[in-house]
C-alpha cells in the first residue's frame, strides 16, 4: 500500500523552503502553496508561540491574537514537549537581532 504523504513529497517541499532566499520569496511561495485560511492559522500559531516564549499569559495572548484557548494550549505543548523547532527558530532569530 502506498503512503499518503511519502518521504519524497515531504523532502521536496522542505528543500523548496530551504531554497528561498528572501522574505519576499517566502511570502510568494507560501501564498502559492497555502490557502488564505491555512496561512492565517499558521501565522496565528507562530504569533502565539512568540508570545508564550516571551512569558505572556494565556489571557493576554487570547486578547492579542484572537486564538482559542485550545490553540494556545496546543502551541504551548509544542513548545514544551515538541521537537525543538520553535526553540531553534527563536534562538536563530535572536542571533540575527544581535548582529
Amino acid at each position: 500500500m502506498k503512503k499518503k504523504n511519502s518521504d519524497t513529497n515531504r523532502t521536496g517541499m522542505y528543500k523548496a523552503l530551504l531554497a528561498l532566499k528572501t522574505e519576499e520569496e517566502a511570502v510568494a511561495f507560501m501564498e502559492d502553496l497555502c490557502s488564505i485560511n491555512e496561512l492565517k492559522s499558521m501565522e496565528q500559531r507562530y504569533q502565539v508561540a512568540e508570545l508564550l516564549n516571551e512569558g505572556r499569559i494565556y489571557k493576554d495572548i487570547l486578547e492579542t491574537t484572537g486564538a482559542s484557548s485550545a490553540t494556545i494550549s496546543r502551541v504551548n505543548r509544542s513548545l514544551q514537549y515538541g521537537t525543538g523547532g520553535y526553540e531553534l527558530i527563536f534562538d536563530r532569530l535572536a542571533g540575527c537581532d544581535e548582529e
